[in-house]
């Protein structure tokens, strides 16, 4: 669901703390996805162009299809993406989706998200929270970097941990 190239996008900002929220509330039929990072911020003016696939910071390539590609899902699933940001501050991502829609898009595997995350940026802290309706997940690299101590989040055995640990978490709360 474009939640990995979201984030990446925040930490080309310069973030250090990048937190992925998702809410399922059944009674609404909604689902919201947030990603909200302290690096450096847009402007306006950036801030305007960021949802055209042909405007990009990037010198490697010049199209940027990750903030595009997650609008355009939001809009197929009968959402919409919104994006605020501030220079110093950092910028937030929210994209809606109606759950049941027949163009809703995978979510994707978030445990292999995270571990992917853990393992490419292991100086980032990552926060991930999940809903289902009353019933919540949060994963905090932070805490987990404090009770390693001297080893490395990114080490092999501590991702193999964090994928059986999210991935039973988000059974626990996404079962009916």
């Amino acid at each position: 669901m474009h939640i990995l190239d979201i984030v990446e996008n925040s930490i080309n900002a310069g973030a250090t703390r990048v937190k992925i929220s998702i809410k399922e509330e059944s009674k609404r039929n909604l689902m919201t996805i947030t990603i909200a990072d302290n690096g450096k911020g847009m402007d306006e003016d950036t801030l305007k162009k960021v949802v055209d696939p042909f405007f990009t910071t990037r010198t490697t390539r010049r199209v940027g299809l990750g903030i595009p590609l997650f609008a355009q899902a939001a809009k197929m699933a009968g959402g919409d993406l919104k994006i605020t940001s501030k220079i110093g501050m950092g910028t937030k991502v929210e994209a809606t989706f109606i759950k049941n829609h027949i163009d809703l898009q995978p979510l994707g595997n978030m445990a292999d998200t995270l571990v992917t995350l853990c393992a490419l940026y292991p100086h980032v802290e990552f926060i991930y929270e999940h809903s289902v309706d009353d019933k919540i997940f949060i994963f905090d690299t932070g805490e987990v970097k404090k009770r390693l101590k001297d080893v490395p989040i990114n080490h092999p055995l501590v991702l193999e941990f964090i994928k059986d640990y999210v991935d039973s978490n988000l059974k626990s709360i996404l079962e009916v």
